[in-house]
């Protein structure tokens, strides 16, 4: 079928509106009318060519949420007219799938970053060109996209479904990280690197879990202010004071808990160091393969604890529709990270999140 999607034809390059052909589900494939798609910095980092990849062209997008259209014929999870989330797939066989780890799933580069199934055959094409595809098992910068059976994840149908698109990864991994993580107790204190979606949803999520030490760190005054007015209970401007002093500082030692989901060395190094003995530190931020960092382990031996944090540690079947209660009920408003933007202004959409000037842009179709 022809379809709208926004094309990358070259590293770095712009994300132009183009038509293309997308083919028939198979037996086990869900066809989404794609009604809103979040913007993530892992569809820059994918067009940058900072992810192991094929080349361009590509079609990204890994936030999409919309209505079921078509399913095939092996298909039972859901049927034409359901409402959708769209999360990344796994392969539901290697030894971290049977653990119930799916997103440590052996063969996750196969299904999520191939730019084609798992079995080498394309979804997109422009004529007789190849366009690569199945980012994350979705493409989902596009007006219909195809997932697998295993990656879309079915929501009550009262709710905007472009509000929801941001859940499908990076509201879900900054919640996540805090609650299934991490899992601080009421009382606790965490320190949260980075004010950007995933960051302001980790804040969003220690509200949630009783935190009553919750400490934004940024270079960004806006969005510190922002963090303030989602539940944090002191802020810090990295860019005017030592984050790491200012931290021991506020809470006689350091936080029980940080994370770091900014992508930079310095800034990991910065969240292990305000751990006191026994405390933890996420790792969230994507960085480019190789990327090395710098750790006192005089510190690490005393009982700190650094952990990776892939997708909040999050089952999206289970965890999307808890966040979504919790929104529902007042007590998780991701929705004021969001500013809308029509498809075709993805271009203004992209930049404006690269200059800092939105948190969350999703696209609306």
């Amino acid at each position: 079928m022809e379809i709208k999607a926004a094309v990358v034809s070259e590293t770095s390059g712009d994300f132009n509106i183009e038509q293309l052909d997308l083919s028939e589900p198979n037996d086990d494939e869900v066809l989404v009318r794609i009604v809103g798609v979040g913007i993530c910095h892992t569809d820059l980092a994918a067009r940058d060519m900072h992810l192991p990849i094929p080349p361009p062209p590509s079609v990204f997008g890994h936030e999409g949420a919309g209505v079921v259209e078509e399913v095939g014929t092996r298909v039972t999870k859901v049927k034409p007219g359901d409402h959708v989330v769209l999360a990344w797939d796994y392969c539901g066989a290697c030894t971290a799938c049977k653990a119930g780890k799916e997103l440590y799933c052996l063969n996750f580069f196969l299904h999520n970053f191939h730019g084609a199934r798992p079995d080498g055959t394309t979804t997109l094409r422009k004529g007789d060109q190849i366009i690569h595809g199945s980012f994350f098992c979705q493409s989902s910068f596009a007006d219909f996209a195809l997932a697998n059976e295993r990656n879309v994840v079915k929501v009550r149908e009262d709710l905007p479904l472009e509000v929801l698109a941001p859940m499908g990864c990076g509201v879900m991994t900054g919640a996540g990280a805090v609650m299934n993580s991490l899992q601080p107790r009421p009382g606790a204190s965490i320190a949260v690197f980075g004010a950007g979606n995933v960051g302001l949803s980790a804040v969003l999520a220690a509200v949630v879990c009783g935190c009553t030490t919750i400490i934004a760190v940024d270079v960004n005054a806006d969005r510190l202010e922002v963090a303030k007015e989602l539940g944090a209970t002191h802020t810090v401007n990295a860019g005017e004071v030592d984050p790491v002093e200012a931290i021991r500082d506020m809470t006689g030692g350091g936080a029980d808990f940080s994370l770091e989901c900014v992508g930079n060395p310095k800034v990991l190094r910065q969240a292990v160091d305000v751990l006191p003995r026994l405390g933890v530190c996420g790792l969230l931020g994507v960085v480019p393969p190789g990327t090395e960092v710098a750790l006192d382990m005089d510190l690490l031996m005393n009982g700190r604890t650094v952990k990776g944090i892939l997708g909040g540690d999050a089952i999206p079947d289970l965890f999307i529709p808890r966040l979504i209660e919790l929104y529902r009920q007042g007590r998780f408003p991701f929705d004021r990270l969001i500013t809308f933007y029509p498809f075709d202004d993805i271009g203004r959409a992209v930049e404006d999140m690269e200059k800092g000037q939105v948190i969350k842009p999703v696209l609306q179709l």
